[in-house]
C-alpha cells in the first residue's frame, strides 16, 4: 500500500495544516465532478483514505509506529476489493456511478365518466358522442414543451447526467453518493424557452368530443375500457385510458332481470275470465300478448326474444309479462244483478287460505324467478 505521506506530497513531519492543504489541493484536482477518469478515481479514493488517517492524531501516531492507521487495529481498506457494492448497499449511489438522467415522458392519467343510458337504448346497444374536459396534446409545441424553433439545453450544472456526485463522509471514510440535480431537477436538460401556450408542460386542458359505441347488454355498474383515450401525458408522453362507468336510469313501466325485461299487464275481470288478444308497446314496437281465458292474478305470459340483447353470446332475453287482474269496485244496479245472478250459476266455494300464504307482488316476484 502507498506511503500516505507520498499520496498527499507532504513530509512526514508536515503540520496539520500543512496535510489540510496538500488535500484541499489534490481533491480539486481529482474530484469526479471535475476529473470523471477512472484513475483521477482510484486516486481520489487513495488522497481521501490518506487524509483521514493523517488529519486525526490518534490514528496518525498509529500509523508512524507501523500501524494500518485505525486507532483501534481497525481493517485496512485494501482488504476490500470492490467498495462500490458497500456504498451500493448502504448510500444508495454506489461507489459514483449514476443511472442517468429520468425523462420527462410519463404516461397519463386514466379519467373515469359516468354514462347515464334509459333503459331502451341498452336493447340493441346505442352511439354517444361525449364532452370530456382533459389534458391533451399542446399543439403549439407538440409535447416538446419548448417554444417552437428551441429545443432543450444540456444542464451545465451535471453535463447532462441528472445527478451529483458528492463526497460524504462515514464510518467507511469518505463515500460518493448521487442524487438529482436541483438545477433540471434529474432531467439532464433544461428548457431555456418554455412554450408559452402550455408553460413548458407539453399538454394543455380542453375540451374534446370522444365517440363511444355503447354495446347492448350493458348494465348499472359495468365499465368500459378505453385504451389511450383518457389524458394525455406531460412532454408529449402516452395518454392514458378512459373509463365509462354504465348507469342505467329508471323506467316506470318495465324492469330488467339478468336479460329479461319485466312487466305487469292489468287485465279487466271479464277479459280474464273470457279471454282477450292485448296490444303491448314494449321498449322496441307492440307486442300481441295472447291472454287465455281463466288466467290467474300472477300467472307470467312470455314472450320470446324481447328481451335485452345478451353482452356476451348471441340472441336476446325474454319479456315476461305477469298478469293482474283488477277487479272492478263500482258497479252500477244493472251491473251488480248481473254478477249476481252469474255467482248464483257459477256456485264457486267458499274462500280459502292458500297452503302457501304470500301477497301479489311476492306472487309475482317468485313467478318471475321461476
Amino acid at each position: 500500500m502507498a506511503d500516505h505521506y507520498e499520496v498527499l506530497g507532504v513530509a512526514r513531519d508536515a503540520t496539520t495544516d500543512e496535510i489540510k492543504k496538500a488535500y484541499r489541493r489534490l481533491a480539486r484536482q481529482l474530484h469526479p465532478d471535475v476529473n470523471p477518469g477512472a484513475d483521477a478515481s482510484e486516486r481520489f479514493k487513495s488522497v481521501t483514505h490518506a487524509y483521514d488517517v493523517l488529519s486525526d492524531a490518534k490514528q496518525r501516531d498509529n500509523y508512524d509506529r507501523g500501524g494500518n492507521g485505525r486507532s483501534g487495529g481497525g481493517f485496512d481498506a485494501g482488504n476490500f476489493g470492490n467498495f462500490g457494492d458497500i456504498f451500493e448497499t448502504f448510500f444508495g449511489g454506489g461507489g459514483g456511478t449514476s443511472r442517468g438522467p429520468k425523462s420527462r415522458r410519463e404516461r397519463g392519467q386514466d379519467a373515469l365518466i359516468r354514462v347515464e343510458l334509459d333503459l331502451d337504448e341498452i336493447i340493441f346497444g346505442t352511439h354517444r358522442d361525449l364532452e370530456v374536459d382533459t389534458a391533451i396534446l399542446c399543439a403549439s409545441c407538440s409535447g416538446t414543451c419548448c417554444q417552437p424553433g428551441t429545443s432543450p439545453v444540456t444542464c451545465d450544472i451535471c453535463h447532462g447526467t441528472g445527478s451529483i456526485q458528492r463526497a460524504v463522509r462515514s464510518l467507511l471514510g469518505n463515500v460518493m453518493t448521487s442524487s438529482p440535480c436541483g438545477s433540471c431537477r434529474g432531467f439532464g436538460t433544461i428548457i431555456a424557452t418554455p412554450c408559452v401556450t402550455c408553460q413548458g408542460q407539453g399538454r394543455v386542458r380542453a375540451r374534446r368530443t370522444v365517440p363511444v359505441d355503447i354495446p347492448a347488454g350493458v348494465d348499472t355498474g359495468l365499465r368500459l375500457q378505453m385504451p389511450g383515450s383518457g389524458e394525455a401525458g406531460p412532454a408529449g408522453g402516452p395518454n392514458g385510458d378512459l373509463y365509462l362507468e354504465m348507469k342505467v336510469r329508471h323506467h316506470d313501466v318495465f324492469s330488467r332481470d339478468g336479460d329479461d325485461l319485466l312487466a305487469t299487464l292489468d287485465v279487466p275481470m271479464t277479459d280474464a275470465i273470457l279471454g282477450t288478444t292485448a296490444t303491448v308497446k314494449a321498449l322496441d314496437g307492440d307486442i300481441e300478448a295472447e291472454v287465455r281465458a281463466g288466467v290467474q292474478s300472477g300467472e307470467v305470459i312470455t314472450v320470446k326474444d324481447r328481451g335485452v340483447t345478451r353482452l356476451r353470446g348471441n340472441g336476446r332475453g325474454d319479456l315476461k309479462i305477469a298478469v293482474h287482474v283488477a277487479t272492478p269496485t263500482r258497479l252500477d244496479h244493472k251491473e251488480r244483478e248481473l254478477i249476481e245472478a252469474f255467482a248464483a250459476r257459477h256456485k264457486s266455494p267458499a274462500p280459502t287460505l292458500s297452503a302457501v300464504q304470500q301477497g301479489l307482488f311476492s306472487k309475482l316476484r317468485d313467478r318471475f324467478r321461476g
